[in-house]
């Protein structure tokens, strides 16, 4: 069974109290994301394998820990997961990143896959399913199927601000996956917006209200 985590760091409770403001402007918001990424990260990757390596310092010989096995990889949602990224990426510079691109129906109100592109070797890497708000919850379950379907095994998604609703979702249909969130909020509107959120975080990241 996967687990989840809603985070209680007071630096991510902060900095989501900051994005939520509706006066914070683009460039504000953009990086306060990242940041939030950044420790998201911080916190999902602690329970990550490790393994003993003998080095060198410039004094003695000695046994350090590195992170064991496993090669990590970061998959954003498309468009606005682009916006957590490269906070990820700071902390974990040698993780590959695959995109995933879905939108709504309008008719059947399903998400339909418009672009995929995973590094080869996915199926071998422990990967991180990102995107800020976890809604509905439609587009992070599609997403997480598209990667069983294509052979990954050890996901994990992350967002920064989730609605019960979501949860619930993503613990019936991938209860094998882990979730982090930076806060869980009270519900969905009637517009499926969640309630008190922060609006469209695609829109606000990209600057395009």
């Amino acid at each position: 069974m996967g687990k989840i985590v809603i985070m209680d760091h007071p630096l991510i409770r902060h900095k989501i109290g900051y994005i939520r403001r509706k006066d914070t402007g683009t460039k504000d918001f953009r990086q306060t994301i990242g940041e939030i990424a950044m420790l998201l990260c911080y916190e999902a990757t602690r329970d990550l394998p490790l393994e003993d390596v003998e080095i060198e310092t410039p004094i003695c010989k000695t046994t350090v820990q590195e992170l064991k096995g496993k090669k990590l990889a970061v998959v954003p949602i498309l468009r606005a997961g682009l916006g957590m990224v490269d906070g990820i990426l700071q902390m974990i510079p040698a993780a590959k990143v695959g995109h995933i691109g879905l939108y709504r129906d309008p008719v059947t109100i399903k998400p339909v896959e418009y672009y995929c592109k995973l590094p080869e070797d996915c199926q071998e890497r422990e990967i991180f399913v990102v995107d800020p708000m976890l809604a509905t919850g439609g587009s992070s379950s599609a997403a997480i199927t598209m990667l069983k379907e294509r052979g990954c095994k050890n996901i994990h998604f992350m967002c920064i601000i989730a609605a019960p609703e979501g949860i619930e979702r993503m613990e019936k249909d991938h209860p094998d996956v882990d979730l982090y969130v930076g806060a869980l909020d009270e519900k969905l509107n009637e517009h499926c917006y969640i309630v008190p959120g922060l609006g469209d975080a695609g829109d606000r990241i990209f600057g395009t209200k």
